[in-house]
């Protein structure tokens, strides 16, 4: 049966995984001792042959032979070779494992959608579930061995309850070149339509559920059929295993202990025993050894899956649930904590120590603030708080026009911007005096100075109908007007005579 050691390693300590070390059911020194043994062997023969029964000049041009291969040893990517086959293999495994179909979600809708206390309804709901158990039988014969020895033939099938004979004449009867695990669930769909019609399925709805989890579970059967009829290609493995073998030959070689070549030359330690090419053959040799135990879980390896075990679970739990189980409910009555706003389970002696860990509120939890009472004061959003601008803003505010203000690009005016004049400077003629002055193509902007001489600005201007500033005392209500309504002064654009008299090269110092 499948090696558990989940217990052992559930807590982490000291000498945990060491423990594991000792164990020899599903361990690699039980998958591994014997090319391991027949590896020391050839090893120690080379070792004797090399000492005792040749000459010094085969000793000479043995050195020569052993040095090329233990130099070829490094041309063999066995880390890569090995890690991505191994890494293929398991994911694989795993794959497969999670493809065996189960009918806990098949039973369950079966006994809540197929209705009827009487013998007709116990029938269709028992025979619904044996189809679907008897499909997941019939493809596990076909790939599993332990399945395929339990059941050898369809009598022996038919012997465990899962088939009825007529049910045999029938699949026996109707003549396929291919795997016919699917017939018991074509059976299952014809009586759940039967079922509908005779009103034991209550709507359509539910009978779509019921077909949507029986094709959940079929997807699974063929699942295990594809993984069983699509291997890992055959060329990958053998280059894994020409690669792992080819090495070692080479190890044999190349990893004996040698006399230097020249008389006076020192030579290396001699061990007689390489431990590390030892190393290296129990940690290369185990991952192929792995990989080969796991490439079909479908054996009878230590680690492989309990495939009969999973048979007879599944069959019982299915008709308990849509049997025993149909409509045999627990009476609902008010539970422990009805009463209790916070529901509190009881903890033993042993695990009463866990009351005492805080609950977990978040990775800012334990964050300490700073102390200074100026960084946790409430600043209201008002005017004389300074707007946050980003760098880039006020480059663009500053190199265009730092008293125009923002509100007044989105205003979108007729007019054409004008320059603008410093306040206090006396404006500038029309360009064109001929021309008519058109008080509505005046340009309307937002002065914008330096925040205290805002702040004494708005105390001591007041509006005038004209547009312009000037100075004396306001009510609040004219200030809270003040700040609704934008300031507006009116800018008249230059003439080209000023225009040309204030470029440098205009005047004369």
């Amino acid at each position: 049966m499948t090696v558990s050691y989940t217990l052992k390693v559930a807590n982490s300590r000291f000498g945990g995984f060491s423990k594991l070390l000792f164990r020899w059911k599903g361990s690699i020194y039980k998958l591994l001792y014997k090319e391991f043994i027949v590896f020391v062997v050839l090893y120690a023969l080379l070792s004797v042959v090399y000492r005792q029964l040749l000459t010094e000049e085969q000793k000479r041009l043995y050195t020569k032979v052993a040095q090329y291969c233990n130099r070829s040893t490094d041309l063999i990517p066995m880390s890569f070779v090995l890690g991505f086959y191994v890494t293929l293999i398991v994911n694989r495994w795993w794959a497969q494992y999670t493809s065996i179909p189960l009918p806990d979600q098949l039973m369950c809708v079966i006994s809540s959608n197929v209705h009827g206390k009487d013998e007709r309804g116990r029938i269709l709901r028992r025979t619904l579930v044996r189809y679907a158990n008897l499909s997941a039988v019939l493809i596990l014969r076909s790939v599993s061995t332990r399945v395929l020895k339990r059941f050898p033939t369809m009598d022996h099938v038919v012997e465990a309850g899962f088939m009825t004979h007529d049910e045999h004449k029938k699949f026996e009867g109707l003549h396929s070149d291919f795997n016919k695990y699917w017939i018991p669930c074509v059976w299952f769909t014809n009586l759940a339509a039967q079922a509908r019609r005779d009103g034991r399925i209550r709507d359509d709805v539910a009978l779509r559920l019921l077909m949507d989890e029986l094709n959940l579970f079929r997807a699974k059967c063929s699942m295990l059929f594809h993984y069983d009829w699509i291997s890992i290609p055959l060329v990958y493995t053998q280059v894994v295993t020409i690669a792992v073998y080819s090495f070692f030959a080479f190890c044999l070689i190349g990893r004996q202990f040698l006399e230097p070549l020249e008389p006076g030359q020192e030579g290396d330690l001699d061990m007689y025993v390489p431990l590390s090419t030892l190393l290296q053959f129990f940690f290369y040799a185990g991952w192929l050894k792995v990989a080969e135990q796991i490439i079909n879980p479908f054996g009878e390896d230590d680690d492989d899956f309990e495939t009969n075990k999973l048979i007879d679970r599944n069959l019982q739990v299915s008709l308990l649930s849509v049997d025993d189980m149909y409509q045999d409910l627990p009476l609902a009555t008010k539970d422990k904590y009805w009463n209790e706003s916070t529901a509190q389970p009881p903890y033993t002696t042993a695990t009463a120590a866990e009351t005492l860990k805080p609950s977990f509120l978040g990775s800012t939890f334990d964050m300490r603030m700073c102390e200074d009472a100026e960084q946790i004061q409430l600043v209201d959003a008002s005017p004389s708080v300074p707007r946050t601008q980003t760098p880039l803003l006020s480059r663009f505010l500053a190199a265009a026009s730092p008293a125009i203000s923002i509100k007044n690009f989105s205003r979108g005016g007729r007019a054409t911007p004008n320059l603008r004049r410093a306040r206090g400077e006396a404006a500038l003629p029309s360009p064109q005096p001929g021309r008519p002055e058109d008080p509505e193509a005046v340009a309307c902007i937002e002065e914008e100075e330096e925040e205290t001489e805002d702040e004494e600005s708005w105390g001591s201007e007041t509006p005038t109908p004209g547009g312009c500033l000037s100075g004396g005392p306001r009510s609040p209500k004219a200030s809270e007007r003040r700040r609704k309504e934008l300031p507006l002064i009116q800018v008249k654009a230059p003439s080209s005579e000023s225009v040309e008299a204030e470029r440098p090269g205009a005047w004369e110092p």
